[in-house]
């Protein structure tokens, strides 16, 4: 199993200056890890994103440290004003993007769900997503990227629904970014989510957060609110109460060996947090995978 940590890990050190995206390769390969992943982003200084992302992937390179994958935004319900020929045709400029950093996957949104959600469940929903999935993937899979859907953005996040979709797509070059975490953004426990989505994981995220129940008091700044109403708070890996070492159990069952990324969302400082992470996930990684 290889270590990846997210440059959306960096964010506060990004957001004030103190790192630029080139800085975060280089952080990351001094802090350890074996590579790193990028969100979507845009040319500095006019470039268009296709040329720096050739930039990128020269500094890894240089560096000595890989890029794992590419994760970018997309809505197939909603996107492009409605048109999904439309959006499928700028996701797969994003494809090439990735193809470009060299990395091996790209995870896409695939909606953050109706505008209208009067009788417009995931059922009705999911032959249009899946549509949009499988028309990215088959252009993905010419240029050597496999692409994923993740459990996030609330209205595809619950397991059950990721695993119909992806049995929907039912394309070999199509599985699943698992995030650890996400789940429990829909009130999924990670455990039960985990262990059914392994078998379709093309990627991993370690993620954590404190979880306080939606009877108590709202415990205030810093935590937002699971689809149930539910308070979460991004923290440190192994600080928190996702169950990370039953869930790489999960993973390991289901023969999953690639790659685990950080994607640190704490309010702790993120250098620190990055670091704490990572030495706890190294050590459960070890205990579980015996590595």
């Amino acid at each position: 199993m290889k270590f990846a940590v997210s440059s959306y890990s960096f964010g506060q050190y990004t957001g004030s200056g103190r790192l630029t995206t080139f800085g975060c390769i280089e952080k990351a390969k001094e802090m350890g890890f074996d590579a790193i992943e990028f969100v979507e982003f845009n040319g500095p200084n006019g470039e268009t994103p296709l040329e720096y992302a050739g930039k990128l992937r020269a500094e890894a390179d240089r560096v000595g440290i890989e890029i794992s994958n590419f994760a970018v935004g997309a809505d197939f319900l909603n996107g492009s004003d409605g048109d999904l020929e439309a959006e499928v045709n700028r996701v797969k400029g994003l494809v090439d993007i990735a193809a470009a950093l060299g990395c091996p996957t790209m995870r896409h949104d695939v909606t953050g769900g109706p505008a209208n959600r009067t009788y417009q469940g995931y059922d009705n929903c999911v032959g249009r997503l899946a549509d949009g999935c499988r028309a990215v993937t088959e252009y993905a899979a010419q240029k050597g990227v496999k692409t994923m859907t993740e459990n996030h953005g609330f209205f595809s996040q619950d397991s059950l629904r990721v695993e119909k979709l992806i049995n929907t797509v039912a394309h070999d070059n199509f599985g699943q970014l698992v995030d650890l975490g996400n789940f429990l953004c829909a009130d999924d426990d990670p455990v039960t989510a985990v262990g059914r989505c392994a078998p379709y994981a093309f990627y991993v995220h370690a993620k954590d957060f404190i979880v306080k129940s939606g009877q108590e008091a709202n415990p205030g700044a810093g935590f937002f609110q699971s689809r149930g109403g539910n308070f979460l708070r991004g923290t440190i890996v192994g600080h928190g109460d996702v169950p990370v070492v039953q869930c790489l159990r999960a993973l390991k069952g289901a023969g999953y060996d690639g790659y685990v990324s950080i994607e640190f969302e704490g309010m702790e400082d993120c250098i620190q947090g990055i670091s704490i992470g990572l030495a706890n996930l190294k050590r459960y990684v070890a205990e579980v995978y015996g590595c």
